[in-house]
């Protein structure tokens, strides 16, 4: 799945700013810092994978990426950031993808990557750029493409 999401992002992701939420294994951020993001933000609420997240940074000597120890849902109400490339991976059976895309801040251009059980109906401010199903796990590449306020940023 990883190879199909980065043939889908481009090899480069050079100056690209990335929030991997539900990071988990920290497999799609540092992916993408390897490519080239200028800054990745890792979200991830369980302590001992954040752990894990801490370790992998520094052996690697990822210095642009950013560890954030905190549910997803609650940095996402608390930052008022937006990011070019967004990974949502939400543990399945946890019905967390609406909240996420209510609370998600998108520009024009945003890209959001969706692993989940079944595809995902963001809404009709975003595009669907690629969609892939393996086995049981759903796919999707998105793109925010504004909204009826002027394409002003904000939350979708």
């Amino acid at each position: 799945m990883r190879e199909t999401l980065f043939n889908w992002l481009g090899q480069s992701l050079a100056g690209l700013s990335c929030l991997d939420l539900f990071a988990g294994s920290g497999a799609l951020g540092f992916e993408a810092a390897s490519r080239g993001a200028a800054r990745v933000v890792m979200v991830e609420q369980d302590r001992a994978a954040f752990e894990v997240l801490k370790k992998t940074r520094d052996t690697i000597g990822a210095q642009q990426v950013q560890l954030v120890l905190d549910d997803a849902f609650n940095y996402l109400k608390k930052t008022e950031e937006s990011f070019d490339v967004v990974f949502i991976d939400p543990p399945f059976g946890q019905n967390a993808l609406p909240a996420v895309f209510r609370y998600l801040r998108a520009q024009r251009g945003t890209r959001v990557y969706v692993e989940s059980s079944e595809p995902v109906a963001a809404g009709d401010a975003w595009r669907e750029l690629k969609r892939a199903r393996a086995g049981q796990v759903s796919t999707q590449l998105l793109e925010w493409r504004g909204d009826d306020q002027g394409d002003l940023p904000g939350n979708v």
